[in-house]
């Protein structure tokens, strides 16, 4: 087999993701022929298509599909390796830029520095906190090394390695009718008013997805940045919420926090960084930290979303 390069691999994954060349193009910054080039020189090395071409449309195929398994694992091996020559390099110091979620300022970012300072002192941080669409974009465009954030970002050329599933709840004020129970399912919710944060953050964005799962909207009535706002605004019964349910959600007078039985109810919190920009030391040195202590399910979880049935039968337009 002739040999593959690492940027072509890389570019194959993009097309993969978006199944799409001139899409996957402008998003890789080049032409459309030079990756229709690419692609078709995998697929010769390989000696298989990697896609289906029905009606000039790309669609995935067995054998696209496993490797895109297989890069996503080397990938991730790549990672470990940089995050070890980092270490051992030393000496251990620099600075990290680490972007995340308004949400996980009161527990998870904290938790982390805190464990993390006593391994390695001589680290800076540099934190930002901002909606999922900002500090993926920060992640994109270099102004963050790491972003802890959910859900996965849309971007293609962003790894993802999920860390922890934090189960969601719906939050109610005193007197509400659901009060008393001792959990609840969407079902039951659905056509509730609801407060909720805008549409460019992560929670909102997996509420509006549970809710589209079930064939409504959520009837949103008002709208805030800061989930201790909404809580207070549940609490004044302007309506309900659908709010971070685990331990560490900190409680407000006058609301009650009813867990949602739905396997469904939960939103995934994941690292992540830009798959082509080499992190500096320190900032490869965390990650390394944070992916030992919270291995992901599978290796395949690195680097694009996780196939469905659907995805797999998806179909895209395709004009190369």
């Amino acid at each position: 087999m002739s040999h593959v390069g690492l940027d072509e691999l890389r570019s194959f994954l993009v097309v993969a993701e978006l199944q799409n060349v001139s899409r996957a193009a402008a998003v890789l910054n080049l032409s459309q022929p030079a990756l229709s080039r690419t692609i078709r020189r995998l697929e010769q090395a390989y000696g298989v298509e990697l896609f289906d071409r029905p009606n000039r449309r790309l669609r995935l195929n067995q054998y696209g599909r496993a490797l895109v398994t297989r890069i996503e694992a080397a990938l991730r091996e790549l990672a470990q390796a940089e995050d070890d020559i980092a270490t051992l390099r030393g000496p251990r110091n620099g600075t990290v830029d680490l972007a995340f979620l308004h949400s996980f300022g009161t527990w998870l970012v904290p938790d982390l520095l805190g464990e993390y300072v006593h391994i390695d002192t001589r680290t800076r941080f540099v934190l930002h906190q901002d909606s999922a669409d900002e500090v993926a974009t920060r992640a994109a465009d270099g102004r963050a090394d790491l972003i802890l954030t959910s859900p996965r970002p849309r971007d293609p050329l962003l790894s993802w390695v999920p860390l922890r599933d934090e189960p969601l709840a719906l939050a109610t004020g005193a007197g509400h009718p659901l009060g008393d129970r001792p959990q609840v399912e969407l079902m039951d919710v659905l056509h509730e008013r609801f407060i909720a944060m805008p549409g460019e953050f992560g929670l909102r964005q997996t509420t509006d997805a549970l809710f589209a799962a079930r064939g409504v909207h959520m009837n949103v009535v008002l709208e805030s940045a800061e989930i201790a706002t909404i809580k207070a605004l549940v609490g004044s019964g302007l309506g309900v919420a659908i709010v971070p349910g685990g331990p560490t959600a900190p409680a407000v007078a006058g609301v009650t926090l009813i867990p949602l039985s739905d396997e469904d109810a939960f939103r995934t919190i994941g690292l992540s960084w830009h798959l082509d920009r080499r992190l500096p030391a320190a900032a490869s040195r965390f990650r390394g930290w944070i992916l030992s202590r919270s291995q992901p399910k599978n290796p395949s979880d690195v680097g694009l979303p996780p196939s469905s049935p659907a995805d797999d039968e998806r179909t895209v337009t395709d004009h190369d």
